[in-house]
């Protein structure tokens, strides 16, 4: 077996492959909109550490472009965008499982933890690995 990537896939993703994109595209837009409403929320509310909530805000802002990004490389399936996206969803699973059972907020933390468990699912899907491998 050679050593050297698989030229990119051709034709339109899979059908997993679509709806998880879709997916983070919308967790970014979510993340985005969070991230103006904190801002401001920072400059119209008395905080004593004003460039701390902006610090926070910029995090917030830079992680929706992350996401924007992965998920227009999973359209182009671009097998590197596909690590990231499982990541942030690996990472999520934990906050929305201590947003809805460890701090009783089931409506918040019930879309997150599905939320995240669907787009690794539709990742691990067999056509959607097949579709974003590496090697040939």
């Amino acid at each position: 077996m050679p050593d050297t990537a698989a030229e990119p896939a051709t034709g339109p993703p899979p059908g997993g492959v679509q709806a998880a994109a879709a997916i983070v595209l919308l967790e970014a837009a979510a993340l985005a909109i969070t991230a103006l409403v904190l801002l401001v929320l920072a400059f119209t509310r008395t905080t004593t550490r004003l460039w701390g909530a902006v610090a926070i805000v910029g995090f917030a802002l830079l992680g929706a472009a992350v996401l924007a990004l992965c998920a227009r490389g999973l359209l182009q399936l671009r097998p590197s965008a596909r690590s990231p996206v499982i990541l942030v969803q690996l990472l999520a699973v934990p906050v929305g499982y201590s947003l809805a059972v460890q701090a009783d907020r089931l409506l918040i933390g019930a879309p997150i933890l599905i939320i995240a468990i669907t787009v690794v699912v539709l990742l691990m899907l067999p056509s959607s690995r097949q579709a974003l491998d590496r090697f040939g």
